[in-house]
């Protein structure tokens, strides 16, 4: 997948169909919408192509946007597995935020993007102050001989799929259905730093994560997980927790990673989540602490199947 940021430059190559919206986690509503986009490119033999902003829309309007559910390179990596061939990106400044409708289409989506077909969901919005919906991108794209798909929301159990209801369910803890809505497990990623530890000394090393990007975090407690570090992936438990055994207030990521043992102190790793096992418990001793640990881990050993993604 070629990624270009535009802020500069226009498409100059060939003609475009693209997918528009924030993209949020890319969730299977998110995939519906590209699949579909990717259809009509090959129909009409245009670009596969999709619109990105590098921030997030509301961290610019408001200050403060919603915590990450992936980082753009995660996002960056699952679009190309989707099958989009051209990634634009542009920083969403007050330049673009100040495009009326009909200038945004002309002036990015025409001009920059040399774009002949457009999709969207029924609840996109753009333009100043979000003064363009689905349907007036609908008359402006007829004006400009743009053609154009509007998608309804897609629903899963009664429910309207969602970036907000898919962080909903990572607060929960309710991973399984988290999977399920993105169609892959859900992924942090971060640096291994030094802890204070407490879990090499128990028997159970510990990898404490430093997480580089404003991920949402999920509920405290013990999940069974997934580590990948240098190309290899390993079963592992991971504890989202303030430790209230040993009477700390810090939260902290503790990633036990099975079968690993090697110094990985300052290396990145990413942590998938399968299935919350239990909340986060305070112990009478660490003996106890470290029976519940053990059965943590045999658990995982043999549940290790779940990974089907």
């Amino acid at each position: 997948m070629e990624i270009i940021r535009i802020d500069f430059n226009s498409e100059i190559r060939f003609q475009t169909a693209l997918a528009l919206g924030n993209f949020d986690g890319v969730h299977i509503g998110h995939q519906e919408l590209i699949k579909s986009m990717i259809k009509n490119a090959k129909e009409r033999k245009l670009m596969p192509s999709i619109l990105i902003f590098e921030n997030h829309t509301k961290s610019f309007v408001y200050g403060n946007g919603p915590r990450l559910i992936n980082n753009n390179k995660q996002k960056n990596d699952f679009l190309e597995k989707l099958g989009i061939e051209v990634l634009y990106t542009m920083k969403f400044d007050r330049d673009i935020m100040q495009l009326g409708p009909e200038e945004f289409v002309k002036d990015i989506l025409i001009q920059k993007l040399n774009c002949k077909f457009v999709t969207v969901g029924s609840d996109y919005r753009f333009g100043y102050r979000a003064e363009g919906d689905a349907k007036r991108l609908q008359k402006i794209s007829k004006e400009l001989d743009i053609g154009i798909e509007i998608l309804n929301p897609l629903k899963d159990k009664g429910k309207v799929v969602s970036s907000t209801l898919v962080r909903e369910y990572i607060t929960d803890g309710n991973i399984r259905e988290v999977n399920h809505l993105l169609a892959r497990p859900f992924s942090i990623i971060g640096e291994v730093i030094h802890g204070k530890g407490i879990g090499k000394k128990m028997g159970v090393p510990t990898a404490n994560l430093l997480l580089k990007n404003k991920y949402i975090i999920p509920k405290k407690g013990i999940y069974q997980t997934e580590t990948k570090f240098d190309g290899k992936c390993y079963l592992s438990a991971t504890n989202i927790g303030i430790n209230p055994t040993f009477k700390d207030d810090e939260l902290k990521i503790e990633n036990h990673i099975i079968g690993l043992d090697e110094d990985i102190y300052g290396k990145d790793i990413e942590i998938s989540f399968f299935e919350y096992l239990r909340p986060e418990m305070k112990f009478d001793s660490i003996d106890m602490l470290i029976e519940q640990m053990n059965r943590d881990i045999d658990y995982i050993k043999k549940n290790s199947d779940l990974q089907s993604y």
